[in-house]
């Protein structure tokens, strides 16, 4: 058996996560507890109480998804679970794995995350940009609407989630008419997606140079067990983790690549540590994610399941 461990990035939050998982693991709370030191407020209580808008502002939303990625990392490592052989993170989510494989300071890396969610907010003005989801439409014809919407503004791939789901992410105008040439290439469906801004798009040059800098401060050093990178390379150094991290923010995750990666090096368990089951559903639908075993932790119950499934393996 070899396991791969994954972490989520925005849209996994919700009102009232991992509160099962902190009844029955006192060091999650301790986890979030760590975070508000850090922030200023009391995010266990914004994380189980909202309201949901504040949850939702991106400032917020990334120490929260860090704290709860983090969290249920611990948890797994409080209860003696299989060390994996990899991991993986998607966006925010791969900030989260590097924390936990040893690279950045946790609270170090809560203080980065708030500020890499306020210059990502920052950099496109309310409501002129948008992201959208395309379903049911090959990556060559999404990328081919881009290329005929952004005559007029900036639209993009950004988010390659699997075969037949891609995100894309520019001005709100070009977006719309992108989502429309979809639809017209044979797009079964185009979701418009409740994000404050156009992220992993050009329009996010500017707050990447913002975190360029303060990337510069952090203390880094190099993962304990391989970490994927947005663009499925590895995050082996120093140097390549502040680079990677940089360039994310303006360039597409590439996530079926990451999967299609985790595959290849021979894993056969995947667990999805954090709120919600974005990822695993996501596994699955790349080519030979269904042989995979994948499992969730985002409550005592998850927890329990997947102690169980990964027991006894390899890493």
């Amino acid at each position: 058996m070899k396991s791969a461990f994954v972490f989520p990035g925005q849209g996994s939050q919700s009102v009232g996560m991992l509160a099962t998982l902190a009844q029955a693991e006192p060091v999650v709370r301790s986890t979030f507890d760590e975070a508000s030191t850090v922030l200023g407020y009391d995010l266990w209580r914004l994380c189980q109480e909202g309201p949901e808008d504040q949850l939702n502002s991106t400032e917020r939303t990334q120490p929260a998804l860090l704290a709860a990625g983090t969290a249920a990392w611990r948890a797994w490592c409080a209860r003696d679970g299989q060390p994996p052989a990899l991991m993986a993170g998607h966006s925010l989510g791969e900030i989260t794995a590097l924390v936990c494989a040893g690279a950045i300071d946790y609270s170090a890396a809560v203080a980065l995350v708030q500020f890499r969610g306020r210059v990502m907010q920052q950099a496109v003005p309310a409501g002129q940009g948008a992201m959208a989801a395309i379903l049911g439409l090959a990556d060559a014809e999404v990328e081919a609407a881009c290329a005929e919407a952004s005559q007029e503004g900036v639209v993009v791939a950004a988010n390659y989630n699997s075969p037949g789901q891609v995100a894309i992410a520019g001005t709100a105008a070009a977006v719309d008419r992108a989502a429309t040439a979809c639809r017209a290439r044979g797009a079964k469906r185009t979701v418009p997606l409740p994000v404050s801004g156009p992220f992993h798009s050009p329009l996010m040059k500017p707050a990447a140079e913002q975190l360029r800098e303060r990337l510069r401060e952090v203390d880094i050093c190099a993962p304990r067990l391989p970490v994927y990178a947005f663009d499925a390379t590895w995050h082996d150094s120093p140097q390549v983790i502040r680079d990677g991290l940089y360039r994310q923010l303006f360039n597409p995750v590439r996530w079926s690549s990451i999967v299609a990666a985790i595959i290849a090096a021979g894993t056969t368990h995947v667990v999805e540590a954090g709120p919600g089951k974005v990822l695993a559903g996501l596994v699955r639908r790349v080519e030979g994610g269904r042989n995979l075993a994948v499992f969730t932790i985002d409550g005592a119950d998850t927890l329990a399941s997947a102690l169980a499934g990964c027991a006894g393996g390899e890493a």
